[in-house]
């Protein structure tokens, strides 16, 4: 046990966790959890007096639990890892959040770290405080019973959500610690976790409790009603015996609203939640498994900014892999509609990552989400060798942000597209596989090609029924597919090194 307890304000819980080191990550989780649940029914309670309007003489402040090692020598550590070490010697440190959601999460990265190099785990308070916002896990909305006076006079009671701890400096790469500080542990402080953690809730009208290991994205609802389809059949119970095994490996499918529908075929169970009134920004839906390794799908919509927002909170999470499946205008004139483009390339002019990830910084194709999406087209479309290249094609994808482009004078943009080798054009793929890169979440995309602008194939109403009716179950099926075998392989071969820079965290 060490003696440097973090100093508190006059109040605040923090003096009864003086920092402790543990040899077991089990047991720092643990004291990790009692820290944070203590100091958030701290916040907790003091905010109940508030409402009441009880009057505060001090400053009610708790802070979030922090983990930290130190690294004397510089372990050899298997360079066939892509995570689970740090970089050389030093101190390393992170503070910490959720633990009920995070726990697993938090034992496996501790448990590496321990292992690869030999060192304890300490826990402790840091000095971070806790938002009050974020003391409610599930957001409820402070302000909303507050008369204007105390609502005034709340940000000199509690903390409130300060900019300056929600940054992306470290997953970005510009983040230095000063003289005497310790180096960061993991992308995200605990701040910017509980920001995205209480976005998520607002963009997608479900819990991030709810969300899975393996994302898809969708730039339309045709995609989203499929997916509905699915996630409600597979909750339906089956007679067949290869069918019932099948559709039990998922525990249950998941709405806006929370609306919780409970797999028959593992027994019977109400229905919880209320639907929404109306969808939200982005709204989501969770087929679940009960180890959190189901497949959540999310409607972004159209156009790059709405592609950032949701994958720059949905990356706390750090979920194994995300990938796109969407629409997109193909490019070349030996391509058909309903083709399917799988991206090895992107040209970004989507613009929205500019000054995070410069344009310089080349995003690479992922040789494990490659394989399986291109064997989940080969095995949902039961073809292979030319005809399977007939329906398929590898290229450059180009991401726009200007929806009309075909209205500009088509002499420079065809010239650039031309002169990139690009196959296929949208407006969201380029930014879902470099939010992906940034932030070290294995990315993929797929895509159908829907019309074709530069042959006089134009996306029509009557054109798009056709192609919506034909078209989208099958690629609905093939991204289903590619998750499921994405899964199987297994989360150590499919995290790459790729996705590292040279001095990078240790949480993956």
């Amino acid at each position: 046990m060490t003696n440097d307890r973090t100093q508190s304000t006059q109040g605040t819980p923090a003096n009864d966790f003086p920092t402790e080191s543990f040899e077991d990550p089990v047991a720092a989780v643990t004291r990790l959890s009692s820290i944070y649940e203590a100091n958030t029914a701290f916040l907790r309670d003091a905010f109940a007096r508030y409402r009441r309007n009880e009057q505060f003489t001090h400053r009610v402040r708790a802070c979030y639990p922090f983990v930290r090692v130190r690294t004397e020598l510089n372990t050899q550590i298997d360079s066939r890892r892509s995570y689970g070490f740090v970089a050389g010697p030093g101190i390393f440190e992170t503070t910490l959040t959720r633990p009920d959601l995070f726990g697993d999460y938090y034992r496996e990265q501790l448990r590496l770290l321990a292992k690869n190099h030999h060192v304890g785990i300490e826990v402790g308070v840091s000095a971070q405080p806790i938002p009050i916002h974020f003391a409610f896990a599930e957001g409820i909305h402070l302000e909303g019973d507050l008369d204007r006076d105390r609502l005034l006079a709340m940000r000199n009671v509690f903390d409130t959500p300060d900019l300056a701890l929600l940054d992306d400096r470290i997953v970005n790469g510009t983040y230095e610690p000063g003289p005497g500080e310790p180096h960061p542990l993991a992308l995200f402080t605990a701040a910017r976790v509980d920001f995205s953690l209480h976005r998520l809730r607002h963009y997608t009208a479900t819990s991030p409790t709810h969300f899975q290991n393996y994302v898809l994205y969708t730039n339309y609802q045709f995609y989203i009603d499929e997916f509905v389809k699915l996630g409600r059949a597979m909750m339906s119970r089956a007679d067949d015996e290869e069918t019932r095994a099948y559709r039990s490996e998922y525990s249950s499918f998941v709405e806006p609203g929370d609306v919780v529908t409970y797999n028959a075929n593992l027994g019977e169970q109400p229905e919880e939640g209320t639907p929404v009134a109306r969808l939200p920004q982005m709204p989501a839906y969770h087929l679940k498994r009960a180890d959190g390794s189901g497949i959540t799908m999310v409607n972004i919509g159209v156009g790059p900014s709405n592609a950032k927002t949701i994958t720059d909170h949905i990356a706390v999470l750090r979920p194994h892999a995300w990938v796109m499946l969407g629409h997109c205008a193909g490019l070349r004139n030996t391509q058909r509609l309903g083709d399917y483009v799988l991206a090895h390339g992107y040209v970004r002019e989507d613009h929205v990552l500019d000054d995070d990830l410069p344009l310089w910084v080349p995003v690479p194709a992922l040789a494990e989400v490659q394989v399986a999406l291109e064997k989940a087209v080969a095995q949902v479309t039961q073809l292979d060798g030319t005809e399977l290249k007939r329906v398929m094609r590898t290229g450059t994808v180009a991401s726009v942000d200007n929806r009309n482009w075909e209205l500009r004078d088509h002499r420079e943009p065809v010239r650039r597209l031309s002169q990139s080798r690009a196959v296929a054009l949208d407006m969201e793929s380029a930014t879902i596989a470099a939010n992906g890169f940034r932030f070290r979440v294995p990315y993929g995309t797929l895509l159908c090609v829907s019309d074709k602008p530069l042959h006089g194939e134009l996306k029509l109403p009557g054109m798009a029924d056709q192609f919506y009716r034909a078209q989208v179950d099958q690629h609905l099926q093939i991204g289903v597919k590619a998750m499921e075998l994405l899964r199987m392989n297994g989360l150590s071969r499919l995290h790459s090194r790729k996705l590292r820079s040279f001095a990078e965290v240790a949480f993956q």
